[in-house]
């Protein structure tokens, strides 16, 4: 994997001199009386692959769910601060919020397929947006199967239902299946914790694939797998946002010692 280009890191996660898909400024997140997120400050480059990591509980995936604003969907949410898609104001009243959607992409840990065939799962957003012609709706189909790496698989088995896939082969379907409505930037929530090993390969191989053409935003608990797809890491901890960089910076020489502690295991070991 090629390293990023040379750019300046600040404290807070704000990059110098980059393009930014998204960026976050003094974000604070309540659910009711509890604060999952804390005046956090972030930027995601464009194709880029940007890792957030820290201790389960301490705000990773109530920030990823900012961005295409899926924490509209939870009562006795309220959000504070400056949320950005490509400089446009995510949470703009004039805003299309199935647009938004639409450029801002969502995989989940658990792969999600609709009981629908493999064909339909990747054609439902384009039949959703108002595409029927059927030799598009293909091409378009197979074109996102082959982005998500999965089309030699299951050429042969479009019309087979998508649950009889493998977990493995699943995730990517889910990911053809956002590819398919190009999107620009795509937010990965723990996508490969219920992977087998060799989907897992699979699944980073991707990733890495993906930033030639969109900006991903990857939460992982998997230390091994940030260092090996992430141009950038961003570690949190208890809601806040406390230390961000090139990933080869953070796991080889942080400026922070709870950094240190929780990629080398001891924050974790002494947290139980």
């Amino acid at each position: 994997m090629s390293a990023p280009a040379p750019v300046a890191a600040m404290p807070g996660g704000l990059l110098d001199g980059q393009e930014l898909a998204l960026q976050a400024r003094g974000l604070s997140l309540d659910y009711g009386s509890r604060r999952a997120l804390d005046a956090v400050d972030l930027a995601v480059p464009c194709r880029r692959v940007t890792a957030l990591i820290g201790p389960s509980g301490c705000g990773k995936s109530s920030l990823l769910r900012c961005f295409n604003r899926l924490n509209d969907e939870i009562a006795d949410c309220r959000i504070v601060g400056d949320v950005r898609v490509f400089g446009a104001d995510a949470y703009a009243a004039e805003l299309s919020l199935p647009e938004l959607r639409r450029r801002v992409g969502m995989v989940f840990q658990k792969p999600n397929p609709f009981p629908q065939s493999v064909s339909e799962n990747v054609a439902f957003g384009l039949r959703l947006a108002g595409l029927r012609a059927r030799l598009e709706l293909e091409d378009r189909v197979e074109a996102a199967l082959r982005a998500a790496g999965l089309w030699e698989e299951v050429r042969d088995r479009l019309g087979e239902s998508a649950l009889r896939l493998s977990a493995g082969q699943q995730q990517r379907l889910v990911i053809a299946r956002a590819l398919a409505v190009e999107p620009q930037v795509l937010l990965m929530d723990e996508p490969a914790s219920m992977l087998d090993p060799i989907s897992t390969l699979r699944f980073e191989e991707l990733v890495v694939a993906l930033r030639e053409r969109y900006s991903v935003l990857l939460v992982t608990h998997n230390m091994q797998q940030a260092a090996r797809v992430a141009d950038y890491t961003a570690y949190m901890q208890a809601g806040r946002l406390l230390e961000f960089d090139t990933t080869d910076r953070i796991f080889t020489n942080p400026r922070l010692r709870g950094t240190e502690d929780y990629i080398t295991g001891k924050l974790a070991r002494d947290e139980e």
